[in-house]
């Protein structure tokens, strides 16, 4: 049976934890047994899915959602009356502990397992 909590979602992580290296022990030149013999990798390694809350994930989504909603509409409040926007595509991520973050044009996007959200006008009735 699952240890999840029933309201929450997992979110797959691709953070990269840290080698560790047991105490008491050298790596070096005078350990013949090498350096990577004695790196063990934490049970927490790359790839693992960790429980966020879904009301907190859905709290950071609608905050990310109305900040961006206010930051697109005051530019077009700015923007001369013969402009308009007509269509926003946003790359968001979401991390393991709930937080939604906006990929920015230097990221990877595609092997990040991005979301992407597109907005359009709607049209008036």
């Amino acid at each position: 049976m699952s240890d999840t909590p029933p309201d929450s979602i997992l979110i797959v992580t691709d953070d990269v934890a840290p080698i560790t290296i047991p105490d008491g022990t050298k790596g070096g030149i005078n350990n013949p047994r090498g350096w990577g013999d004695e790196a063990k990798e934490p049970s927490s390694t790359k790839g693992d899915a960790v429980p966020v809350s879904a009301q907190k994930l859905e709290q950071n989504m609608t905050q990310f959602l109305q900040l961006v909603g206010r930051l697109f509409s005051r530019a077009e409040q700015q923007a001369s009356s013969k402009m308009q926007l007509e269509e926003i595509e946003l790359s968001v991520e979401i991390g393991g502990e709930g937080e939604v973050k906006l990929i920015g044009s230097g990221a990877k996007a595609s092997g990040k397992g991005a979301i992407k959200l597109t907005f359009k006008r709607q049209e008036p009735k």
